[in-house]
Parts: structure tokens; sequence; C-alpha cells
């Protein structure tokens, strides 16, 4: 497996990892988010030309098994979206692409990672937490996390606990 940036043409599988992943939702009993709709094209796109969209790639096919999405905000790396196809799941893609983003955010200058996560979700804060991650009491939110975290109430996420989560 290897990072690598995301390529135009890839953008649509991103989608499908996207959907692929979001499907284990349903198991918990939370069909709204399984359902949700992957980021557009045109968003993945401008994350993709900002030089913010990697992949993990199969060694044999070079196709991806996983992407991550982020910015910079707040003086830290943000992680819009991380997802990992089912197939490869459990083998450490999702942990490495964690890692080269935290590798980058380094050589940025950046304080740290944050993300917003489902608390209650066994594949969220608890695998973040094992990660290096820990959660951000309200308090401590930045401007950025407040406005990330109105935007997901408004889009209804709040029916199950939500968490801001930073590793230094």
């Amino acid at each position: 497996m290897r990072i690598r940036p995301a390529l135009p043409a890839e953008l649509p599988a991103l989608q499908d990892i996207e959907r692929a992943a979001g499907a284990a939702f349903r198991e918990l009993g939370m069909e709204a988010v399984a359902d949700d709709e992957p980021p557009t094209l045109e968003v993945l796109d401008r994350y993709r030309r900002s030089g913010r969209a990697w992949v993990a790639a199969a060694d044999d096919t070079d196709r991806p098994l996983a992407y991550l999405v982020c910015e910079p905000m707040d003086g830290a790396l943000h992680i819009e979206q991380v997802s990992v196809h089912p197939h490869a799941a459990r083998r450490g893609v999702g942990r490495t692409l964690l890692a080269y983003a935290a590798d980058r955010a380094r050589e940025e200058g950046l304080t740290g990672l944050t993300l917003t996560t489902f608390a209650e979700v066994p594949w969220n804060a608890s695998y973040y937490a094992r990660l290096g991650f820990r959660v951000l009491p309200e308090a401590d939110l930045t401007p950025g996390l407040r406005a990330i975290r109105a935007h997901e109430r408004e889009l209804g996420l709040d029916g199950w606990p939500r968490v801001c989560m930073r590793r230094d």
C-alpha cells in the first residue's frame, strides 16, 4: 500500500469508498448516516486541487482502498473525512493515512490534527483515542471547530452523540 495524492479520474471511486464504508452504520440503526451522500465531485476536486486529498492505494493495482481529505484550520490540520473500503478494513489503512496527514501537518508547522466523530460508534471515537486523539471539552473548541459542529447540528448529525477530537 502506498499513500499518494488523489487523481481527478479517481474521485468517483472515492465516493464509492465512502458509500461502502458508510453502510456499516446501518447495522447500528444509523440509517440516515448510512444513506448520507458522500462529498460531491466538486468538493472532492477542491480538496484535490489544494493538495489535501490523499488515497491509500493497493500495491498491485494502484487503485484506492481508502481516502482522506483535510484542510488547515485554526493552526491544526482538520481531517474532514477519512474512509476505508470495508474490503481493506482492519489492516492499518486508516491509521497509515492519519500518520501521513500528521507528517504533512508537522512539515507545515501545524500543531496537530483535529476531527469530529461519533462518540459511541466503535470504529469512531474509541478508534481515534487508540491512535492518540483526545476528546476536546466544549470550552477548548476553536472557532473553526465550533462552526463545524454547528453545521453538523444543522445536518441532523446530533441524533447521535458527537465529539471533537485532537492529536497534538
